[in-house]
């Protein structure tokens, strides 16, 4: 009690109230001054009851505290009793039932002011029935309705905006930008416009651009035309698919059908649709109308805290004790007579369960069929659009799945013989890197048994040895295949030398023949050559030994004068020492 007390006195000193109370004062605070400091809160709540209540009577004061209190979905604490206390002590002004009011206000101020703005408006007056028999009374209420309404809505627009973050600051910047680019368009415009007049036949230039303009648009709107009957098209072609296929299922169940099956079919088909209109949508629809009452119900109620809660639950225990004791009253009041049908009672209970369960399953298997069937038709028309090749039926599917499934076994195989394959990869790994490790501590053992021996770096030069040796054997089969490569071509060359020696041999005996009979006329001018010949040389001869007699002189004479300087600068050298 003392927290409520001291939080009423914090906000009312605190704005607009200003009231400048402590715990003392508040406490010391008189019946009439309490109602005034109610009536105030009010007042700041709901202008119009910014009274003073020593102007109006007590009755009034308390009825008119009742009626907004009312409006603003207060619920005073207690049951019906405690409500005629709550109202006597209002009129007198007591305090256990004026500083739970005043608490209540102070916590919700904001949320009080809007609900009892929207009171102003969403209050509906009581006309008489009586009243609104006559015409003009009842087109008034009706507008008056019909403005309430209006009122609503605007008032939850108000509330989106509000809420959406624009703000009227934003606003103005958009509409102040929006005018200063209109400002420069229209400069712009100006300006184009003056260029444009010194050009000839501007007019019919700029009719003409008008007109390309409208074509544009014109051709725009023709394109969205085109779009939105390429839609309709498309949507009647699934309407005709779904029809079709309608069609296709009513031929094959008429195929193999009689008369008497179709009638029993439709029998079945109307019974479930008179079961659905007659039982089982009317029960739904009266659950869904229970459940919205009671939500409208719960949200009319104000809010409630963790006692109200406690309180209801306490309640609705109390309840349904007393609903198990009239059950169990019934039972042993009827339980003779009822023990006949009991067993008839369960059985119709469990059958009308039953068969709400299966009308359910039912429906559910009927909406997924349809929503099936959409989907195979859409798909149907995506592998139209893809490839235009039909979808399989019948044996070709049966063929296709066939098909598929043996692909399937072999794939299956193969992957079988892949991850043997990569196991055996996985153990020739591990090997390898076993063996590598044995390898190297058998390489250190044997180089600490070198050291050991005083022999190190034998087993490394063995291996280059043996790798020598290896690249040697591999030189001189290289060598080897050379060799023969190289006989081989010898071999071509004399077989070819032999088979030009034989195609010349005719040419050869020709020759000699010529040759014989040139030998006569060619003796005598060999010998004038030949003297010829013998003068030139020997004239060349006598010119070459006198070149080199007179190279050898310039030699001799050269390294003579080269040994005389050389002489002569060591005897100055020896003299000037």
């Amino acid at each position: 009690m003392s927290d409520q007390i001291q939080f009423i006195v914090e906000k009312l000193n605190q704005e607009p109230f200003r009231k400048n109370y402590n715990l003392i004062t508040f406490d010391s605070l008189e019946s009439v001054q309490l109602l005034q400091l109610l009536s105030d809160v009010l007042g700041e709540i709901d202008p119009k009851h910014a009274v003073d209540i020593r102007e109006e009577l007590p009755e009034n004061t308390a009825k008119r505290m009742l009626t907004l209190l009312g409006i603003l979905k207060y619920k005073p604490p207690g049951s019906v009793t405690d409500l005629s206390a709550f109202r006597q002590g209002l009129v007198t002004g007591s305090k256990p039932v004026i500083h739970p009011v005043l608490h209540w206000l102070l916590q919700r101020t904001n949320e009080l002011k809007k609900r009892a703005y929207l009171a102003r408006f969403l209050v509906k007056l009581d006309v008489p029935v009586e009243f609104l028999q006559d015409d003009t009374v009842a087109d008034i209420n009706k507008q008056y309705e019909e403005l309430m309404e209006a009122f609503k809505n605007l008032h939850k627009e108000c509330e989106q905006l509000k809420t959406s973050g624009l703000s009227t600051a934003e606003i103005r910047r958009d509409i102040s930008a929006m005018e200063e680019e209109k400002d420069q368009l229209i400069k712009r415009v100006e300006r184009l416009k003056k260029r444009v007049e010194t050009v000839q036949n501007h007019q019919r230039m700029l009719e003409i651009a008008r007109q390309l303009r409208l074509e544009k648009e014109r051709e725009e709107s023709l394109a969205h035309q085109k779009q939105e009957q390429k839609n309709q098209l498309f949507h009647a072609e699934q309407r005709l698919q779904r029809a079709q296929l309608q069609l296709k299922e009513m031929h094959h169940a008429v195929v193999d059908s009689k008369p008497e099956s179709l009638m029993k079919k439709l029998e079945e088909e109307i019974n479930f649709s008179s079961y659905l209109t007659t039982e089982k949508i009317p029960r739904e629809l009266e659950s869904k109308k229970k459940s919205v009452y009671f939500l409208q119900k719960a949200i009319a109620e104000p809010a409630m805290g963790q006692s109200d809660l406690n309180v209801l639950e306490s309640k609705i225990n109390e309840v349904n004790a007393q609903i198990n004791q009239l059950i169990e009253k019934r039972m042993m009041k009827y339980e003779p007579i009822d023990s006949k049908f009991s067993m008839y009672r369960q059985q119709a209970s469990i059958i009308s369960r039953k068969k709400e369960a299966k009308a359910e399953e039912l429906q559910a298997a009927k909406e997924e069929m349809s929503s099936t069937e959409k989907q195979m038709i859409q798909k149907t028309n995506q592998a139209h659009e893809l490839d235009g090749s039909e979808v399989l039926k019948g044996d070709e599917l049966k063929h296709y799945v066939n098909k598929l499934r043996s692909k399937n076994t072999v794939y299956k195989r193969k992957r079988l013989e892949i991850a043997e394959i990569t196991a055996e990869y996985g153990i020739l790994q591990r090997t390898e890197e076993l063996l590598k490790q044995r390898h190297e501590a058998i390489q250190q053992q044997l180089q600490a048994i070198e050291d050991k021996k005083g022999i190190s770096g034998y087993s490394y030069t063995q291996e280059e040895l043996e790798r020598v040796s290896a690249v040697k054997s591999e030189v001189d089969g290289m060598k080897g295949q050379t060799l023969d490569n190289m006989s081989e071509m010898v071999r071509k060359l004399n077989a070819m030398v032999a088979e030009k020696k034989s195609s010349l041999a005719p040419v050869i005996k020709e020759l000699r023949q010529l040759r014989q009979k040139c030998q006569v006329g060619r003796n005598t001018s060999e010998c004038f050559e030949q003297c010829l010949w013998v003068k030139i040389t020997n004239e060349h001869n006598s010119q070459s030994s006198v070149v080199l007699f007179w190279n050898d002189f310039q030699q001799a004479t050269s390294k003579r004068l080269k040994f005389l300087q050389a002489k002569s600068h060591r005897d100055f050298v020896l003299c000037s020492d």
